[in-house]
């Protein structure tokens, strides 16, 4: 495949990592940051030493603060920019002339949903609706089981190319047809959505269960594979809610797959999160889950799942179905019953049925 401009939007851990990868299939690729270190370090070093520290970059892979050079002239654009912040990141490219006329092909790696007015709502919806009308049904959202670090180090990694215009997805697996990267299509795009967010939630939750058997006579290996199993029956229910068109989308890569490695994986930040809430006492310095939100920077690092859990909430009122275990997190992060009790009366509810 001859080579190709890329930009990334976002110069967190993932879209760095998928820099890489890209990178190694000889394309040329500009990541935008907010960040001086970050664009520094990626620049000078060939290494974003804040977000993918340790992993050496290919010199294919340069970094700009200006979002507008990024996005500008760019066969392929991915955005990797948080949920939380997806909206005020888009209205800065959408009078970019190759936006207008929609000539780039745009994917997403954007995990979560988006805040409105309206409620949540899910990634490439937001992302078409921000955009010229040339984008409606055209974007590609890209989601697998794959930390960053292992797809940094080209390390065998599934993905799936989930869009409802077959050729984008086609030439976005094209794109990502390098060493280390085995990508298929779906037309699933809410079902891929809702798995790469609901995943987290169920991986804070596994994480907060690990911690607690650690010292626990009650559970075990056991106990969290059954949480799992549980965990991904609640994401089928949710995506199928939501509008989810195929049910082997939740029973494979992008729904079983990246369930899987991210609650066990020693790379994961929500499982790393819901550990935290038991081990270092995490939640103590939120009042709320709307203040944990506000105020997401003081973690440290980004768990995706405590953000997701609020708006999974929203929608499992608004559906009026039964999500016990996002439901629980929800509680949990609110303050309204500790980690540990929460587990007690999961285990109780299950053994009564």
């Amino acid at each position: 495949m001859e080579s190709k401009t890329v930009g990334v939007i976002g110069g967190g851990a993932w879209g760095t990592g998928l820099a890489q990868a890209i990178a190694r299939g000889g394309h040329k690729v500009q990541i935008w940051a907010l960040e001086d270190d970050v664009v520094d370090s990626i620049n000078n070093e060939n290494e974003n030493k804040r977000f993918l520290p340790g992993y050496k970059l290919s010199p294919l892979i340069s970094c700009s603060k200006n979002i507008t050079e990024v996005a500008a002239d760019k066969e392929f654009l991915i955005i990797a920019s948080p949920s939380l912040y997806l909206s005020s990141t888009l209205a800065k490219i959408t009078d970019v002339p190759n936006i207008k006329d929609g000539s780039t092909i745009i994917a997403a790696l954007t995990k979560g949903f988006v805040p409105s007015e309206n409620g949540p709502k899910l990634v490439l919806e937001t992302i078409e609706e921000s955009l010229p009308e040339v984008y409606k049904g055209c974007t590609v959202y890209v989601a697998g089981p794959s930390h960053a670090e292992e797809v940094a180090m080209g390390k065998l990694t599934g993905l799936v190319a989930a869009s409802l215009n077959p050729r984008n997805s086609i030439r976005v697996r094209e794109l990502l047809r390098v060493p280390g990267l085995m990508v298929y299509s779906s037309f699933d795009i809410v079902g891929v959505q809702i798995c790469a967010a609901a995943k987290n939630v169920v991986a804070v939750v596994y994480g907060a269960l690990d911690a607690i058997a650690e010292t626990s006579d009650v559970f075990g290996d056991n106990t969290e594979s059954f949480l799992m199993a549980a965990g991904l029956n609640e994401i089928q229910t949710l995506g199928f809610a939501m509008g989810a068109t195929h049910a082997e989308t939740f029973t494979s890569i992008s729904g079983v797959g990246d369930l899987d490695v991210t609650c066990k994986s020693k790379y994961g930040r929500n499982r790393r999160f819901g550990q935290d809430m038991i081990k270092t006492d995490m939640l103590s310095k939120f009042t709320d889950i709307d203040d944990l939100i506000k105020n997401v920077g003081k973690i440290g690092y980004l768990p995706e799942g405590a953000i997701a859990c609020k708006y999974i909430h929203e929608i499992s009122l608004k559906k009026d179905i039964k999500l016990t275990m996002c439901d629980g997190l929800y509680r949990i992060l609110n303050k309204e019953i500790t980690p540990a009790d929460f587990m007690n009366e999961l285990l109780q509810v299950t053994t009564n049925k």
